[in-house]
């Protein structure tokens, strides 16, 4: 844990790229490929629609990395869905826009939808043997994609190839025959990367692809999404509640609260200067390499709140030690601070020193 928050705060990604520099503003290095604006999405209940992202806004540049973390509960992988158009039966996109570059994804018939998704956008999901067929040889799950979106049998068959080769899986002509059940985690993951890169995509994102994964296995992953996005020129959105992982592979990162963007910045910026007492909590949280010996850690006091009994004002008020008047009243918008946006109506030298909460698990629990 000590080596993997000390790259986090200094170290560089995987790829060997450093992370961010601390810019004018937390905007992509070239043009956007994935544009959100505004992104609202509700599931319908029996009392009404419950809004579970309220207003996400998100630029995804061409070979850029955009982490999306938070809490569990804070819209993460409600962001990721909403953008392939993978909602679940009940949820509904209700405002907002998701342009691709620049067609708006939202108001297309979902046969339209079906031929950007996979094509142009891939996915990555948490856990592969859910998502992998148990029943189907790994060369048909790579190819069906791609014969869903036009290509021949015969050039489907070398693409599979030639894509598993790609992420580092070994023999890929014999791998294309086994089942799931033959592989392990680390190779299974592999191939879902595989099957969402095939097609050869625009936008890859990934939700939480490495949780399940030991840390040797991690760092591959980590290491072969690097370089394809590089190789690719992908835009890629990683939603993820490590932070470690968010040093190591992020250019910039979103950091999520009860259904919006609470902070917007550069990786570097985001470990050095939080412009938001909520990232400036989850790192506090984290034990460092400074205090070894530390017995006890800090922790974000209360609970997070329920979008279904939203208050007014600010979400993060009635955690915020830092919290007036104001903020209990008026929800801050999200606004430019040079080297970060953030949703918070006091600069950070007004609460960077306020005490935490602390939590009885030992540091390393």
């Amino acid at each position: 844990m000590t080596d993997k928050l000390t790259k986090a705060r200094t170290g560089p990604h995987e790829n060997g790229a450093p992370m961010s520099d601390t810019g004018a503003a937390p905007r992509p290095t070239g043009d956007p490929v994935l544009t959100v604006r505004g992104l609202r999405t509700a599931v319908r209940t029996a009392s009404g629609p419950l809004e579970i992202l309220r207003g996400v806004d998100l630029d995804v540049a061409r070979g850029e990395t955009v982490a999306v973390v938070g809490e569990s509960g804070s819209g993460k992988s409600f962001t990721a869905l909403s953008i392939a158009g993978l909602l679940p039966a009940g949820a509904d996109v209700t405002g907002g826009s998701v342009l691709l570059e620049g067609r708006d994804l939202v108001p297309l018939p979902e046969d339209e939808r079906r031929k950007v998704r996979g094509a142009e956008i891939g996915m990555v999901y948490q856990d592969p043997m859910t998502s992998l067929n148990p029943v189907m040889r790994i060369g048909k799950q790579v190819t069906e994609g791609l014969r869903a979106h036009g290509w021949s049998k015969e050039d489907a068959h070398e693409r599979a190839l030639e894509v598993l080769g790609e992420v580092g899986l070994p023999s890929p002509r014999a791998l294309m025959r086994q089942y799931p059940h033959q592989l392990s985690g680390g190779m299974r993951q592999r191939v879902l990367i595989a099957c969402a890169l095939a097609p050869r995509p625009k936008v890859l994102i990934a939700d939480e692809p490495t949780t399940a994964l030991d840390v040797t296995i991690q760092q591959q992953i980590l290491g072969t999404v690097a370089r394809l996005r590089d190789e690719y020129g992908l835009a890629v959105v990683w939603i993820t509640h490590d932070l470690g992982v968010v040093a190591r592979i992020a250019d910039r990162v979103a950091v999520m609260y009860a259904g919006r963007v609470a902070e917007l910045s550069r990786t570097r910026s985001l470990f050095t200067e939080p412009q938001h007492p909520y990232s400036s909590g989850l790192l506090r949280s984290l034990p460092t390499p400074e205090h070894p010996h530390q017995a006890l850690l800090p922790q974000i006091g209360g609970a997070p709140i329920l979008l279904s009994d939203l208050p007014p004002g600010c979400p993060f008020a009635a955690r915020c030690p830092q919290r007036a008047d104001r903020c209990t009243r008026e929800e801050p918008p999200l606004v430019n601070r040079g080297s970060a946006s953030a949703a918070c109506w006091f600069p950070p030298h007004e609460w960077k020193n306020t005490p935490m909460e602390v939590t009885s698990h030992a540091q390393g629990a």
